[in-house]
């Protein structure tokens, strides 16, 4: 059966899973529970990893159709696993992309043989192709300076939404917390008196961030003269929510996202980010003002040091630009 492609060219996972087995079809029921309820992961990971194992079990039943539940994984082996990431890398997948499918299937197999569906877990021999790690945009000191300066002085104003945005960027700089997390938060999750915050990050793992004095006047600022206006406007009132929306329900990521790029872009020369710039930018700057990994790994919610040591580069070009503009013999 030929299968359909959208207008870029992206196979219809939608019409590969109606082609597969029952049994199949199953599995893929039983492993996105498992991916939703007991891994917690968030539903943007979920689709993706369920949608990389439609891919996986078509091209499998391309050529081991089956329809009972023992059959239903039939040919699948490190072999098959290898030949499909490289008809996906044929199929124009960057390394990137092929790293969250190598992911994807090692949880899967790893999943399947706990529930016995496969006799061994083959996922385990794959190796993960390596990605091409790029440096994440930060702004400088000064530039996150000003940044939050014409955002505090907007707040000045006592518009509720300028006040908001004026917490918004504070806490996120303050905190590095990600976007989801920050959107995520109820006003109960706020410590003044101990200047930290709770935050329930990937996989609902909990942490507890702090923050500094100038995050703390603007979110006690949002709080006693900005939100209890938005909280008053027709709409989804009653909201937890630390941080409400226009109509009175939580903030959207995506309107968060339209704050730090309205704000970075009135710095001139300043880098073109979003919140997980600012994210970057916050860790960039402890580490630069000599925080160490282990710390920086904590606050950020990394579930490996390897992620963190990406910042570590960050400054190091940082280092090396300063040097080759300042140093007499650098060229």
């Amino acid at each position: 059966m030929a299968v359909r492609k959208d207008e870029v060219g992206r196979i219809d996972l939608r019409q590969v899973r109606a082609a597969l087995p029952a049994a199949a079809d199953r599995l893929l029921d039983d492993f996105e529970r498992h991916l939703r309820l007991e891994r917690g992961l968030s539903a943007h990971t979920v689709r993706a990893y369920v949608g990389d194992m439609i891919s996986l079990l078509g091209f499998l039943h391309r050529d081991h159709g089956a329809d009972d539940d023992r059959e239903a994984l039939a040919g699948l082996d490190v072999a098959s696993l290898r030949a499909w990431l490289a008809d996906q890398r044929g199929g124009g997948a960057g390394r990137t992309t092929l790293a969250r499918r190598s992911a994807s299937a090692r949880t899967f197999t790893a999943w399947a043989r706990r529930q016995g569906a496969i006799g061994a877990d083959p996922g385990a021999r794959l190796v993960s192709p390596r990605t091409h790690r790029t440096l994440p945009a930060v702004l400088r000191h000064d530039e996150t300076g000003e940044v939050l300066r014409a955002a505090g002085a907007g707040a000045a104003e006592l518009d509720p939404e300028a006040l908001r945005d004026h917490a918004v960027l504070e806490l996120l700089y303050a905190t590095g917390v990600r976007v989801s997390e920050l959107c995520s938060l109820d006003v109960d999750d706020v410590d003044f008196g101990s200047r930290v915050v709770r935050v329930f990050g990937k996989g609902g793992k909990e942490r507890v961030v702090p923050f500094g004095v100038p995050a703390g006047h603007a979110l006690r600022s949002w709080l006693d003269s900005g939100r209890p206006a938005m909280a008053a406007r027709p709409g989804k009132g009653g909201s937890s929510a630390l941080f409400l929306g226009v109509r009175g329900g939580r903030l959207d990521p995506r309107a968060v996202r339209r704050v730090v790029h309205d704000a970075v872009g009135s710095v001139p020369g300043a880098a073109d980010i979003g919140p997980h710039g600012l994210r970057h930018t916050a860790a960039t700057h402890l580490l630069e003002g000599g925080a160490d990994l282990r710390s920086v790994q904590e606050l950020l919610g990394h579930a490996t040091l390897a992620t963190t040591q990406l910042y570590t580069h960050v400054t190091v070009e940082r280092l090396k630009a300063i040097h080759d503009r300042a140093h007499p013999r650098a060229r």
